[in-house]
C-alpha cells in the first residue's frame, strides 16, 4: 500500500486516477511485475504485485516519482507526495492471496464508498469480471477452477462474501466520504488543494470552519482532503 504524506490526497479527481492506472500499466512493462489487484482510494493505493525482474521498491519508487512528476506540474506544487516508505507484506499462499484480492477489490465499499463492490471504477474487479487491461487474471480464476466460466461464477460470489478480512491493517471509514468532503469544497469555490492552501489565512479558516460544522466529518478526514494540519484545523472555530 502507498500512500499520501501525512495520508493527505492524492488524487483530486478521475483524471489523476487514469493518470495513475495509465503509470501503473506503463511500468508493469518496464520494471517486468505482474499486477493482480488494485484499489485506488483518494488518498492511498492498494497493489497486490509479483516481482518478476526489476524489485518492487524499485518499480513503487519509479511509478510514484513518474506521477508526482505530474501531479505536481498540473497542480503547481512542489516537494513530495507519497509517504517514502509503503506498506506491504509477502502473500505465502494460496488461501492468502484471495483474501488479499478480495481485501483489495472491497476497500471502498468498506470505507463506506458505495453500497457494493461494483460501485466503485477504480478497482481491479472490473478486469476480471468485463474487459482485461493490465492485469493477470488468471492466477486468481485458476484458484476457484480450471474453467473459466465456473471460475468467474465462483469469484463473483467470492468478491461479495461478507468478510472481516483485515490486511495491512489499514481502515478508512468515515460517514461522509472524501468525494463528498471535496464536492462540498467545490461548491465553495476551493477546486484543488493548491487553491485552499494558497488563500490567505482569514479566507481559508472561513473555508476550514465550513468543513467542521458538516455532520460526519472529522478534523482528521479535512486533513486528509485538504493537506492542512490537524493541529491548525482543531484550532478554527
Amino acid at each position: 500500500m502507498i500512500r499520501g504524506i501525512n495520508k493527505q490526497t492524492i488524487f483530486e479527481d478521475e483524471e489523476d486516477k487514469r493518470k495513475f492506472i495509465k503509470t501503473l500499466a506503463k511500468y508493469k512493462e518496464i520494471s517486468g511485475f505482474e499486477v493482480y489487484g488494485y484499489c485506488l482510494m483518494d488518498n492511498h493505493v492498494h497493489l497486490l504485485l509479483e516481482e518478476i525482474k526489476e524489485s518492487i521498491p524499485t518499480a513503487l519508487k519509479r511509478i510514484s516519482s513518474s506521477y508526482v512528476y505530474g501531479y505536481n506540474k498540473k497542480y503547481e506544487r512542489i516537494g513530495h507526495l507519497f509517504q517514502d516508505r509503503y506498506k506491504s507484506e509477502n502473500v505465502e499462499d494460496d488461501t492468502y492471496f484471495l483474501t488479499v484480492l478480495r481485501y483489495i477489490h472491497q476497500n471502498p465499499l468498506k470505507a463506506g464508498i458505495g453500497k457494493s463492490v461494483w460501485d466503485s471504477r477504480w478497482t481491479s474487479i472490473h478486469e476480471y469480471v468485463h474487459k482485461v487491461e493490465f492485469v493477470n487474471i488468471d492466477k486468481g480464476f485458476q484458484l476457484f477452477s480450471t474453467n473459466k466460466k465456473t471460475a468467474l461464477v465462483q469469484f463473483i460470489v467470492y468478491m461479495q462474501e461478507v468478510n472481516d478480512d483485515r490486511c495491512l491493517d489499514f481502515e478508512d471509514r468515515v460517514n461522509l466520504s472524501d468525494d463528498q468532503v471535496r464536492e462540498y469544497l467545490h461548491d465553495l469555490g476551493v477546486t484543488n488543494n493548491s487553491m485552499l492552501q494558497q488563500m490567505n489565512r482569514r479566507n481559508r479558516n472561513v473555508v476550514l470552519a465550513h468543513l467542521k460544522n458538516l455532520e460526519g466529518v472529522s478534523i482528521r478526514q479535512i486533513s486528509r482532503v485538504t493537506g492542512i494540519s490537524k493541529s491548525v484545523i482543531a484550532r478554527i472555530k
